[in-house]
């Protein structure tokens, strides 16, 4: 297939002018860990408080996403491979058009990690939102442990479908939502936006 494909970006308008047009750096916060640990409150947080500064930011999480663009995908491996795929490459696109992408996905495995290091390169910053499964589950804002624990959902994260911590060598941000409040770790995520 790749044989049909032709280039246009001799003719479209390049990253380095919508940067200019922007005020901005593209970039991708790729915020991870388990359900409930914070991720997208942090991520929305940091648009609103992005937006008001005049920078264009977008927020891709499993809600937006997984209701469009993956509803065809479950939660097997390899679903979760082809979804974190395809995020990390519509990511990339914003980007290079950019944007602010503040990405909330629990990306439980290292590989997946590593995929999305492997698209995203220099313009990921990987953000490891910590919280203990206890912790999430007493959070439990969506209802999602409740129906895990009633066996309503399969291959839930942090009780039947494993999540790896990240490792030093990773060398993530961690943002512990267990040790800070709201707005902290806000601060702590406006830190990892690049300047202008």
């Amino acid at each position: 297939m790749s044989e049909n494909l032709y280039t246009t970006h001799d003719r479209l308008v390049n990253r380095a002018e919508h940067e200019t047009q922007l005020e901005q750096h593209g970039q991708v916060i790729w915020f991870y860990g388990l359900s409930g640990s914070g991720k997208t409150t942090i991520a929305a947080a940091l648009q609103r408080r992005l937006h008001e500064g005049g920078r264009h930011a977008v927020v891709l999480d499993g809600d937006n996403v997984r209701g469009g663009l993956n509803n065809n995908l479950g939660f097997s491996d390899s679903d979760r491979h082809e979804n974190i795929r395809r995020i990390a490459e519509v990511a990339k696109l914003f980007t290079e058009n950019g944007a602010i992408v503040l990405a909330s996905f629990i990306t439980p495995k290292r590989d997946l990690r590593q995929l999305t290091r492997a698209i995203l390169q220099d313009d990921l910053t990987s953000v490891y939102v910590k919280a203990s499964f206890e912790t999430c589950q007493q959070r439990d804002p969506k209802g999602l442990y409740a129906k895990a624990a009633a066996g309503e959902v399969k291959q839930f994260t942090g009780k039947d479908s494993g999540f790896e911590v990240p490792i030093e060598a990773d060398d993530d941000v961690v943002i512990d939502t267990e040790e800070q409040d709201l707005a902290a770790c806000l601060e702590q995520a406006m830190s990892l936006v690049k300047e202008v």
